[in-house]
């Protein structure tokens, strides 16, 4: 049971109410306590990123004093990590004038080492990313920003912030306008990789490169304009993922997606889910995707596509049946989930084994209506590199949004 001495958790809510499959283990609820504290609120925000360091002692977080607005061009935040092993004590280092409620600065840690923070921020006009040593204290600046960095920390991919801003608020970052916004798909906006030693870039894939792959399934018509989001790099650096996105008539205020991959070097470009429907992603291995998509087998579902063959199967048909913010625990036996508030504003954090279809519920949380649109506070969960612990971003406690750590250890043998 939760630690009781965290009087917030008064407010959390357990249940299993409205999942009612046959793999479910009710009861099976996870300990878990708030790692940070108003008045000020926190969150991390993505589920695809490195929140805990290579020893799981140190969680990185945002740290604002403000909720329930679009960020504006001079919205400054506070950058650090907290302490697991020291009263969860609050470590700065630094800020940042380039974030979103979803994604945050892209904060994280850089991969191939112990002790390298990376995150975005603006400066001169300009979005750059800036590279702290935690033991040293040494900062260096980047020239251009991080989205999905390689698995040795040596590269990484990013698509045009200022663009996303305005086609997918919540994703992008206020400060910097758009100029090639009267434009439907730019050769000159696209995918840019970055040398994270030299700080050298260069586009990889543009949108008039994309846009000009056709889309049989579902054709966007000549108004639309397009954009990319959501790039992960392959387990083994050699692919990474990203989406097309376009909006024209037809989609009014929604938008079609379609998921591509790529060689590290943008070329072999592959239409891995070409249905319109890709939502959340994460790469099991080299080879492998899970996607909550829509596909003509059993309509919406996550499946698992095999990259550059087309091959497709569905996962969890009868249990992991709405969307949510998936990733593989290490060893791919256990997939970590969380759901999107429903009709009682619960999110539903649980395991899912792969093997056996069991649906373990750690947690049901409830999110104020506020919480809506695009700052809304998903559950985003987190693991620990060694899978033991997680950490989510939740509003439960009536203090908005603070990072929780959940005890994963007993259930996730």
């Amino acid at each position: 049971m939760p630690h009781r001495s965290d009087s917030s958790l008064s407010r959390r809510r357990f249940c299993a109410a409205g999942l009612g499959a046959a793999a479910l283990l009710r009861g099976a609820n996870a300990p878990l306590r708030a790692i940070t504290r108003g008045p000020r609120f926190h969150w991390f925000a993505y589920y695809d990123k490195l929140q805990f360091d290579p020893a799981n002692r140190y969680v990185l977080a945002h740290q604002v004093d403000f909720e329930s607005r679009s960020p504006r061009g001079d919205d400054v935040i506070r950058v650090g990590m907290v302490d697991l092993n020291d009263g969860d004590r609050w470590i700065d280092l630094g800020e940042s004038r380039a974030w979103n409620w979803q994604q945050g600065a892209m904060l994280q840690w850089l991969p191939g080492g112990s002790s390298q923070v990376v995150w975005n921020d603006r400066e001169d006009g300009r979005f750059v990313s800036r590279v702290v040593d935690v033991k040293t204290g040494k900062k260096r600046t980047l020239p251009g920003p991080v989205y999905g960095i390689s698995p040795d920390g040596k590269w990484a991919v990013y698509p045009d912030f200022r663009r996303l801003n305005r086609t997918r608020p919540g994703y992008g970052y206020a400060g910097v306008v758009d100029p090639f916004e009267d434009q439907r798909a730019p050769k000159e906006v696209g995918i840019w990789r970055i040398d994270l030693a030299t700080g050298r870039e260069r586009l990889l894939i543009s949108l008039e490169q994309a846009a000009a792959v056709p889309n049989l399934h579902s054709p966007w018509e000549p108004q639309a304009v397009h954009w990319f989001n959501h790039l992960l790099v392959s387990p083994d650096g050699s692919r990474f993922i990203f989406l097309h996105r376009w909006r024209g008539p037809k989609q009014g205020k929604g938008f079609g997606t379609r998921m591509f991959t790529a060689k590290s070097d943008g070329t072999d470009l592959f239409v891995l889910d070409p249905y319109g429907g890709t939502s959340h992603f994460i790469w099991r291995d080299p080879s492998h995707v899970l996607a909550w998509a829509l596909h003509p087998s059993h309509g919406e579902r996550f499946y698992l596509y095999e990259d550059r063959s087309g091959g497709v199967e569905v996962v969890g048909e009868t249990v992991m049946t709405v969307n949510g913010h998936c990733t593989y625990l290490p060893g791919n036996r256990w997939i970590l989930n969380d759901t999107y508030p429903d009709k009682e504003r619960l999110q539903h954090l649980y395991l899912y084994e792969v093997a056996s279809g069991r649906r373990i519920p750690l947690g049901d949380f409830h999110s104020d209506p506020v919480y809506t649109g695009e700052w809304r506070c998903d559950l985003h969960p987190r693991f620990s590199r060694d899978g033991t612990k997680v950490t989510i971003d939740s509003t439960h406690a009536g203090n908005g949004r603070q990072l929780y750590l959940v005890d994963i250890s007993g259930f996730a043998k």
